[in-house]
């Protein structure tokens, strides 16, 4: 699975590269003759400080163990078995659960090959690896042994003078960079609660699968396997238990190969999220979907795949729980496909990536098995679950109209992200306000199919999705009765997106801000004002918040509009082309080599490069003459981003004087 995924990386060999955050790892191959036939290929590796490299011999499910293979291509010897090591270190892995494997500082590989082709002189072996901190880079490159001594030609990536010359203008002369040292745990404490919300959503997620006609009815048959093994000296409590533990690990292990993308480089999920082409694929997926809980039609998986699961959990014991577990993920998939299907494509479409993805997965199966476990232990509860009946139909339905509105999210993102202008904030508006009428008289029983009285939790929910409509209405005026941006801050298109005429400023809340990094350095100077650079994105829901929410207070509205140069760099703006005499090809730091055509790839590369984080919204108060004034901002409340507007502009005057 691994190897699926890397192979769009393109491989370089190296003798020995610039040891930095981006190279952590420093390799010096060694030839060593043990007779006519063997030799010991041999990797000297010092590993940068913070950093930890993963052994062979680390567990397969748990952090990428490494591998040394022959390159491709490559014949006429053989690897005597696995390389030796030097010594390692073992740590427990609350993530994993298992004990992990690594080297720290350095280590030394060495492996043994046997030559059957008298006439080769040069070895090459690829050596695939991870290394981590607080975060992940893959390591997988080429390396050349001479079996006779002789010095090996190493193929360096090389751009011309004039790509030189750009990919040095992308490196900033910032000063006091120490600011930007001081991020990492407020960043951390921020990922850490945007994947306890993301969690608490895929748990809401699973249990709204759990109330719909795949799932609720098979409840009683379940739980009736597991009381049949209450009598087997307690077996039946800790069937359940394991029961509910493979069902969150099913959901779980769905989003392991998303991992593999969010390693290979920090753009990679930005790039995927914002994809004009595939956000169009979820805009038709979801609708698709959506037709599927209108009944139009039913999604599931092949019924031999099904069958097969059923059949093994006749297996018994542990493995036939599993397969139990496997059966409810494959049979239920017509009705929690689709919640899964929003649950990926949101994931995608965040900051948080393949992280957020496995957080919402684990949430949404915890929710699952949850109710499964505590009735297979507490099987009289049964009794107290109400019969099912049209009440399902009407849950599946609302999710329906709820699929139908984030369908429509997805398209805004491919209509912002290619200029297209179709979807504007007040159209966007209107679709939804319609969306939660149509339910709302679904709800009270005008539309759709009837199931005899309408109860009077439908009725109040109609009422809810009534007073949605109501809330949502008035958005498409040119001037609304009240703001709806505190409901759809994030989901709607910017403000600025209007079809009415906003003001010539195409930036947020009519703010003068310039798109382009020189244009906004060479103002900030002429005025002699501080820089606020925001990276930001199109299809940035985090982005849209900060924008609608925060900055539209008062004080601080005051501050940016007055006190700032703001530079908005958009990094997801891959339409619009730069033109031909500014496109180059950069190196980065691993050797590889990043084509620059698009104006997001340049911003992108630009943060990358400077910044070394690719999440947006990401805000850098700077002087003019680039110095760090404070440490960088990223999603946050008012007061804190107030504070720490104020505290850029003091020490930028301070300065001054």
């Amino acid at each position: 699975m691994k190897k699926l995924f890397t192979l769009i990386l393109f491989f370089i060999g190296f003798v020995t590269f610039s040891q930095t955050d981006d190279n952590p790892l420093l390799v010096t191959p060694i030839v060593e003759k043990v007779s006519d036939t063997e030799y010991d290929l041999i990797f000297e590796i010092v590993i940068a400080e913070d950093w930890h490299l993963y052994s062979q011999y680390n567990p397969e499910d748990a952090s990428l163990p490494m591998t040394i293979t022959p390159a491709e291509g490559q014949t006429g010897y053989t690897l005597s078995g696995k390389a030796k090591e030097s010594e390692t270190e073992t740590e427990f892995s609350e993530i994993w659960g298992k004990d992990e494997i690594f080297f720290v500082e350095e280590a030394r590989l060495v492996q043994r090959i046997t030559v059957s082709d008298p006439s080769l002189t040069q070895i090459t072996l690829n050596l695939d690896a991870q290394v981590c901190k607080e975060y992940c880079l893959p390591f997988d490159e080429d390396f050349t042994f001479s079996l006779t001594g002789e010095e090996v030609a190493q193929t360096v990536a090389q751009v011309d003078e004039h790509s030189e010359k750009l990919s040095e203008d992308l490196k900033l002369d910032l000063k006091n960079t120490i600011m930007l040292q001081s991020t990492t745990n407020k960043e951390t404490d921020k990922e850490d609660s945007s994947l306890l919300n993301i969690f608490l959503l895929g748990f809401v997620g699973g249990l709204l699968a759990f109330l719909t006609p795949c799932v609720f009815p098979m409840v009683p048959l379940t739980v009736s396997f597991f009381t049949k093994r209450t009598e087997q000296k307690g077996k039946g409590i800790g069937s359940a238990v394991l029961y509910g533990f493979f069902i969150v690990l099913i959901y779980g292990l769905l989003s392991v190969p998303f991992h593999y993308l969010d390693t290979l480089d920090p753009e990679i999920l930005n790039n995927i999220s914002t994809n004009i082409w595939l956000n169009l694929f979820f805009f038709v997926v979801l609708i698709f979907f959506a037709g599927s809980f209108f009944g139009l039609y039913e999604i599931a998986l092949p019924s031999s795949w099904s069958s097969k699961a059923d059949s093994a959990s006749g297996i018994g014991g542990v493995l036939g729980i599993f397969f139990m577990a496997l059966t409810l993920a494959i049979v239920s998939f017509s009705c929690t496909g689709p919640i899964l299907g929003s649950l990926l494509a949101g994931s995608l479409s965040s900051n948080g990536g393949a992280m957020q993805l496995t957080a919402g997965m684990t949430g949404f199966g915890a929710a699952l098995a949850l109710p499964f476990a505590l009735f297979a232990l507490f099987p009289k509860w049964l009794k107290t679950l109400p019969k099912s009946g049209s009440w399902l139909n009407t849950v599946k339905v609302v999710l329906g109209f709820l699929e139908l509105a984030f369908a429509f999210k997805f398209l805004s993102n491919a209509d912002l992200v290619g200029h297209w202008n179709l979807l504007k904030r007040e159209v966007f508006i209107g679709i939804w306000a319609l969306l939660a009428f149509l339910m709302a008289l679904y709800l009270f029983g005008f539309i759709g199919k009837k199931y005899g009285k309408i109860s009077m939790f439908r009725i109040l929910l109609g009422v809810l999705a009534l007073g949605v409509a109501v809330y949502l209405a008035p958005g498409v005026l040119e001037k609304p009765s009240w703001n709806q941006s505190k409901l759809l801050s994030g989901f709607a298109p910017p403000q600025f997106h209007s079809i009415y005429k906003k003001g010539d400023s195409q930036c947020p809340l009519n703010l003068n801000c310039f798109k382009d990094w020189d244009e906004g350095v060479a103002y900030a100077k002429s005025v002699n004002k501080p820089i606020l650079l925001d990276f930001t994105g199109w299809a940035c829901v985090n982005c849209r918040k900060m924008e609608e929410n925060i900055w539209s207070q008062p004080e601080v509205y005051e501050v940016l509009n007055n006190d700032y140069v703001l530079i908005s760099l958009y990094v997801d703006d891959h339409q619009r082309m730069l033109p031909e005499d500014e496109q180059f090809d950069y190196i980065k730091p691993n050797g590889k080599i990043k084509r620059i055509r698009t104006y997001g790839d340049k911003w992108a590369t630009l943060q990358i490069a400077n910044f070394k984080t690719a999440s947006q919204p990401f805000y850098v108060s700077l002087s003019p003459d680039l110095e760090v004034l404070n440490r960088p901002e990223q999603y946050t409340d008012k007061d804190s981003y107030y504070k720490w507007l104020k505290d850029g502009l003091d020490r930028y005057k301070a300065s001054s004087k």
